[in-house]
């Protein structure tokens, strides 16, 4: 612990860090919410209010904090774009180091605050990694150049993102660096060696200081320092003040100072040198740890550093490496990760049939169980059952599905689209469908709101149709999307779809290469009705090798197929068989069926399986279009 004279003769921060425990303030954004200035993001405040930003610092101070952090957190192009203000970014990250360096004066460390893009970045999101890593750039050359002391990476959940900022960090000059990832509140993931391997990737990318912040309280935070210990590795943590409530749209922390202090005592003995705290922290709690590190001075003055604590438990030497799909411990086999559906075993043994249900409005689902055990006394492979199609409100597939299963014991394909829920919720969806043994999943980006029963609803689209199958596939190797163990592994039979007919073929393709490679192994096309369309559309995807299951919509009259032409985005019906169906005139039903049947006789030879969907539940059409087809569909 370093007295009052070695602080007044500051030393460089990498020098600093070998002489024990450091401190760290705690949160800028909670003290600027408690004193009404809450103005998202905060760090406008640097340019409204920069004497609360001031006084907050000075406040750190006071309590003990030996480092302060610039209010910049969010201060990058890519975040300040969400509120209009990526024009003043470089204005915000000057002005926020000036006011920190005015207040920390000649004997604090003034640390320059990066936090995450804010953004999704490929191949889950739409930012490109050099994007992201030129965006922080961008912020840490502002920061660096207005004399920050050292840069603290902070709150990052994505490595790879954390990756870009390392490295932006690195092309801009040798500044003392400091990268903490932030870890689930779920303690699963210590189960494995998650965190040491996250230690061992950061560290290889030559930074000074690693560790931990926010999301989790100080018990779960010092539950995830112990599992990150490295020989030689210098650590940091900085625990939330524990969960938060909300309250009246505001998060509410109920940590006291004294609870936070406690482990961060407790931390300091484990090994971690640089200690602070975040979300829901005040100078209270900052006061808290000064006290605690100052008494555990006195009882241990030489201090405890990492290799002196003899409770930790280095790695396995079989530890599987980052970028792989871990389930604890041990290595998972390619051949581990096939999926098990009766519908996936049957693929290129036969030609499969799936017929998608027709799913009503309310609450009553006994007409879809009765169309599915229908059509498995006709012998297809499947149904497949949508998610809210259209945006129009309907019960969740998930639930439609399962009932199908149980009661009827036909395998459903079950849709999910990413419109109507986060990245959260869209995992915790695939989970439950894990549970229900619903394990052929179809993911869809979903049609916008704006097009169906509530206009007025927002869509989510945190990830699109490949990042939901990227997050499937994770789960098959038995992590969530981030890499995080979920303890087993799903064996979902993943799908994703594609339009043939799509404006922008060029773009339709790029799309289904991106879900090809986040893990897709079959697909769905939208309803063709020419062989041209599919054969042209096959000699693109060549190279994919995908199995294709074609789509085919029987039409049922000329009104039918004007809709569905010009008002049903994805649709392209021929200008030479809507005629054909306005002259058929009361036959229209029957010549729609005759299209339908020579298109898939031809079509067979070409693809794994039909996709049907027969209008207005009108299943009986199956049974006339694969008998036509000559399709054996109980084979």
């Amino acid at each position: 612990m370093q007295t009052e004279s070695a602080l007044h003769r500051k030393l460089p921060f990498r020098e600093r860090l070998k002489q024990g425990p450091i401190l760290c303030d705690g949160a800028m954004g909670t003290l600027l919410d408690l004193y009404e200035y809450s103005e998202i993001p905060h760090e406008i405040q640097n340019l409204k209010n920069p004497d609360i930003v001031e006084r907050i610092h000075r406040e750190y101070i006071d309590a003990g904090a030996e480092i302060i952090q610039t209010n910049t957190f969010a201060a990058n192009r890519l975040r300040l774009s969400q509120y209009w203000l990526e024009d003043r970014c470089e204005e915000i990250n000057a002005r926020g180091v000036e006011i920190a360096r005015r207040a920390a004066g000649n004997h604090i460390y003034v640390a320059g605050s990066v936090g995450p893009s804010g953004k999704l970045l490929e191949p889950l999101g739409k930012v490109a990694r050099e994007q992201a890593r030129d965006a922080f750039r961008e912020q840490i050359e502002v920061l660096v150049d207005s004399g920050v002391d050292l840069l603290i990476l902070e709150t990052f959940v994505s490595l790879s993102e954390l990756d870009e900022a390392i490295a932006a960090a690195k092309e801009v000059g040798d500044v003392p660096l400091v990268a903490q990832k932030a870890f689930p509140e779920d303690g699963s993931i210590l189960s494995g060696s998650f965190p040491v391997e996250v230690v061992e990737h950061i560290i290889q990318k030559g930074v000074d200081v690693v560790g931990a912040n926010c999301t989790v309280g100080p018990q779960r935070m010092f539950s995830i320092i112990r599992s990150m210990y490295k020989h030689g590795v210098i650590l940091s943590a900085q625990p939330a003040a524990g969960i938060p409530t909300l309250l009246n749209g505001r998060s509410i922390y109920h940590t006291s100072p004294e609870y936070l202090a406690q482990y961060a005592r407790e931390l300091v003995e484990a090994g971690v040198t640089l200690v602070g705290a975040c979300c829901g922290s005040t100078p209270a709690h900052i006061r808290a740890i000064r006290g605690a590190l100052n008494a555990l001075e006195k009882t241990q003055p030489t201090g405890i550093r990492p290799a002196d604590h003899t409770a930790f438990h280095p790695p396995m030497p079989d530890s599987p490496k980052i970028s792989g799909p871990r389930k604890g411990s041990a290595e998972i086999r390619p051949e581990e990760l096939v999926p098990s559906t009766r519908f996936a075993e049957a693929l290129g043994k036969k030609f499969l049939v799936s017929v998608e249900l027709d799913i009503p409005r309310g609450l009553e689902m006994d007409e879809v169980v009765e169309g599915a055990r229908y059509l498995q006394g006709l012998g297809v492979d499947a149904v497949n059952v949508t998610d809210g199609a259209r945006a129009r409100l309907r019960m969740s597939p998930i639930a439609i599905a399962h009932q199908v299963q149980s009661k009827v014991g036909l395998e459903a394909v079950t849709h999910l689209a990413t419109r109507d829920r986060n990245m959260i919720s869209l995992q915790s969806e695939l989970m439950s469908a894990h549970a229900f043994g619903l394990n052929n999943i179809l993911c869809v980006t979903g049609d916008p709101t704006n097009i169906g029963d509530y206009p007025q609803a927002t869509s989510v689209f945190d990830i699109d149709a490949a990042g939901l199958i990227r997050a499937a596939k994770s789960m098959n190797a038995g992590c969530d999307i981030m890499g995080n163990s979920i303890g087993s592994r799903t064996s979902f039979f993943i799908a994703c779809a594609a339009n043939p007919v799509a404006e922008d073929i060029e773009t339709e393709i790029q799309k289904l290469q991106k879900k090809v490679e986040a893990g897709a192994d079959i697909m769905f096309t939208q309803p063709i009705y020419e062989m041209k369309t599919l054969e042209e559309f096959l000699d693109r995807i060549g190279r994919f090798r995908i199995p294709v299951m074609v789509g085919v919509l029987p039409l049922r009259s000329y009104r039918h197929a004007e809709f569905l032409h010009n008002e049903v985005p994805g649709i392209s019906i021929p200008h030479s068989l809507r005629e054909s169906l306005r002259k058929a005139g009361d036959e229209a039903t029957t010549v729609g069926v005759e299209i339908a049947t020579l298109f898939l006789q031809e079509a067979k030879k070409l693809v794994s399986g039909v996709y049907l969907m027969p209008p207005f539940r009108k299943y009986d059409v199956v049974r006339i279009i694969l008998e036509g087809a000559e399709i054996a569909a109980r084979g």
